[in-house]
């Protein structure tokens, strides 16, 4: 990057606690002030010969939770932006695949984190199935690993190390069950 180039700063969708959009932030900000904003999270799942979802352990630079297991993919949509729209694009950015996605409802959540950070999200669930020849292509800037993991599996993990994981995935993941 030269002198004169800049970075673009990334903007989030402010909503209210019906879920209606009321503005824009910066998301760092938003992430230090705690503004409730829109957020989605996606599991892709495959049936081998039972249900496995896909997991990504996020990259160790991450400005929050870094190195913890979560959904296959999360972030947040563009101003403009579906959440369907969204959810495909960060797919491809994150782990190099594509599949059609449902969005299955929202919830609400608030976690804060040890470095001043919080996510205040207004989360969409989103589901995909993989398909038989999917290849996932990880993106080292955002992900450090990725695993697939039975959902039985998945929990006993999780009561044995809630601290590896991300605040949001198990009550993500209850939404999402509704789907596979």
């Amino acid at each position: 990057m030269t002198a004169t180039e800049c970075v673009k700063p990334d903007y989030v969708i402010l909503v209210d606690e019906q879920n209606r959009e009321i503005g824009l932030a910066e998301k760092l900000a938003a992430h230090r002030e705690n503004l409730l904003h829109r957020a989605f999270s996606i599991f892709i799942y495959r049936l081998a010969p039972q249900i496995e979802i896909l997991l990504q352990q996020r990259a160790a630079h991450k400005y929050h939770s870094p190195l913890l297991w979560t959904n296959t993919c999360c972030s947040h949509p563009r101003s403009g932006e579906s959440i369907i729209a969204a959810g495909s694009r960060r797919l491809q950015e994150e782990l190099g695949i594509s599949t059609p996605l449902t969005d299955l409802g929202w919830f609400q959540y608030n976690a804060c984190f040890d470095n001043g950070l919080s996510e205040h999200e207004i989360d969409h669930v989103l589901i995909g199935k993989a398909a038989e020849d999917l290849v996932v292509k990880p993106n080292p800037e955002e992900v450090h690993a990725y695993r697939w993991i039975s959902i039985d599996a998945l929990q006993k993990e999780y009561a044995a190390h809630r601290e590896q994981f991300t605040p949001w995935m198990m009550q993500a993941l209850e939404i999402a069950r509704k789907g596979f």
